[in-house]
């Protein structure tokens, strides 16, 4: 039997140094295997490398490389049954949360993928690059924007 109500959204927590929400959803998304005390050091050693580069609050950082990494449409994959099972990418509008999301993790892989030392200073250069308007992630964002761009046409021809 069908259940009468949808269960909740779950509510994001305050991480307990910031006391900021994004924090945490970063923190979460860092976290792998169940160890969030290490990504808690991880992300705060970050804060700590980038508050003494740039001599400005990392909050405003870390809100201001979110939202130039932010994308407002992205690319899904909508199969065609009548072609041969060609794939064809269509640009979707997302919402906000969504695509806070997806810059966290654009910005992570983008990290992960520098050469460095230790995880905290290569998500420290990313997210300084991210704020500036440079670095893997806003690549990212630029490559996905154009193959919207390019799949706008088809999506309504089809």
């Amino acid at each position: 039997m069908r259940r009468l109500h949808t269960s909740k959204k779950k509510a994001i927590k305050w991480d307990p140094f910031y006391h900021n929400k994004l924090v945490n959803m970063f923190i979460n998304r860092i976290m792998k295997h169940g160890k969030k005390s290490l990504a808690y050091k991880i992300l705060y050693r970050a804060m700590k490398n980038i508050q003494k580069r740039t001599k400005k609050n990392p909050l405003l950082i870390l809100r201001q490389a979110i939202f130039r990494v932010t994308p407002k449409i992205v690319v899904k994959a909508k199969h065609k049954k009548h072609k041969r099972g060609l794939t064809h990418k269509i640009p979707v509008e997302i919402g906000l949360l969504e695509g806070k999301v997806l810059a966290i993790r654009w910005i992570l892989m983008a990290s992960r993928r520098r050469t460095g030392r230790s995880m905290a200073l290569k998500l420290s250069y990313e997210l300084v690059d991210a704020a500036k308007g440079k670095g893997g992630a806003i690549r990212k964002k630029e490559e996905i924007i154009k193959i919207a761009e390019s799949n706008r046409i088809s999506a309504y021809i089809h």
